[in-house]
């Protein structure tokens, strides 16, 4: 079950159990060799069991963490500050953050308050010993090094796409950086690609590459009703950590989407909490595409408690992010009618809330979220990925990242103890409680 509970407000997500649902059937190719493994993702990614400021445990949401803030500016004052006046993307983050800081705090209480009961957000029962995956992702770099290949020429459109496993059974030797890969399979494929161990969903395609190589995705002849996208927004930490290379929010607008996107097409874009980043999505990158603005909607983070992660009021960082929805129009679209699923209106304001991932950059699945705003049969795309979904295309220079088998744990199972899916009892469902 993912959304373990939604109502006027928002919706409280599971994260982890939607990833293990993905691989509740799964093969691992070795060796031309077939075996069936159960593969889930590794509990401690998603253990975040205290508020990362959080010098009373006992801090309750619905005060926003207000005697945690109190300390901790207290610790905070004995920092110099080289300007005691805020600046002006300060002086706007503030204007924004009490805009709607009483959304954030009385719709997050009110959806933990309906989902404890239903047994979540009330503590982890067991904390897990174990520490985090510390792969090492070499994606983004091998991208630079794909780029001395040749590229496909755009009248080989066939021949932009490949099958992760061939007819055989084995694996395909294939082209991650110049064509996209399907796996066409039923069930979830641990394969090996450059030497690495992947968990790659079933009826999945994706691209390994940067903008230069995006060419492959716009000849995939292929429109998409829901396009979701995290970019890699500049910011002084990301320089400082040197995670991973960031882009300025003007070269964002050298991505297809037009070509990319359906009439209607649902167009979701992450963004940080820097209101110039949300001006720039807003009023810039959006008409750009041709994409109407309809609705902002907010991510809240909060631990295994309920704790929001960062103190509500925390001049650091918020623990909550913005998700802007829109919805593509066409230049040939005023001239037909709307499409069913747009016809469904998109609330303003919703809170998604979950236990964050501890590894950097890991979003949450909004598939299910968004299901009744594009269809159950919508084609989905994810931009900049770092992992893949059953069903959509992915496409980014670190596509595979979450995909390595590091993150997983893998467990044999003998072929007469395999439980294919349609032979699990039709009692049990996954539809989210309406309250």
């Amino acid at each position: 079950m993912s959304v373990v509970m939604q109502n006027s407000q928002g919706c409280v997500l599971d994260a982890c159990s939607l990833i293990d649902q993905w691989y509740s059937r799964c093969i691992r190719l070795k060796d031309n060799k077939k075996s069936h493994v159960r593969c889930r993702f590794k509990r401690q990614c998603f253990q975040i069991l205290k508020s990362h400021y959080c010098l009373n445990a006992d801090a309750a949401v619905n005060v926003g963490n207000a005697d945690v803030l109190q300390k901790t500016n207290k610790s905070l004052k004995k920092r110099k500050r080289k300007h005691s006046e805020l600046n002006q993307g300060e002086l706007d983050s503030k204007a924004f953050h009490e805009k709607i800081r009483s959304v954030i705090l009385e719709g997050t209480k009110s959806l933990l308050d309906s989902a404890r009961p239903l047994g979540y957000l009330n503590g982890a029962p067991d904390e897990l010993k174990e520490p985090l995956p510390s792969h090492e992702c070499g994606l983004a770099a091998l991208c630079e090094m794909a780029k001395e290949l040749p590229l496909v020429d755009d009248e080989e459109q066939e021949e932009c796409v490949q099958s992760l496993v061939a007819e055989d059974g084995r694996t395909s030797h294939v082209d991650l950086f110049c064509r996209l890969t399907e796996n066409r399979e039923d069930c979830a494929t641990v394969v090996t690609l450059m030497g690495e161990e992947y968990v790659i969903p079933p009826h999945t395609a994706f691209l390994l590459s940067d903008f230069t190589r995006i060419q492959p995705l716009v000849s995939y002849a292929r429109r998409f009703d829901l396009i979701v996208m995290d970019p890699p927004w500049e910011n002084k930490s990301v320089k400082r950590s040197r995670r991973y290379s960031s882009l300025p929010s003007t070269q964002l607008k050298r991505l297809p989407v037009p070509h990319l996107a359906s009439p209607d097409c649902l167009v979701v874009t992450w963004v940080t909490n820097r209101p110039s980043h949300l001006r720039f999505v807003r009023d810039e990158l959006y008409p750009h595409w041709g994409v109407e603005v309809v609705a902002e909607w907010f991510w809240v983070k909060v631990t295994t408690s309920g704790q929001f992660v960062f103190p509500l009021d925390s001049h650091h960082k918020k623990p909550y992010e913005v998700l802007v929805l829109g919805r593509y129009r066409s230049s040939a679209q005023n001239a037909t009618s709307p499409s069913e699923t747009s016809a469904v209106p998109l609330e303003d304001q919703r809170l998604i809330v979950s236990v964050p991932s501890a590894l950097h950059s890991q979003k949450p699945s909004l598939s299910e979220v968004l299901k009744p705003y594009i269809g159950a049969e919508a084609k989905c795309l994810e931009l900049f990925a770092r992992n893949l979904q059953p069903g959509w295309t992915s496409w980014g220079n670190e596509v595979l990242k979450f995909q390595h088998t590091s993150y997983f744990t893998l467990t044999p199972i003998d072929d007469h103890n395999y439980v294919h899916q349609d032979e699990i009892p039709k009692d049990r469902t996954d539809e989210p409680t309406q309250s």
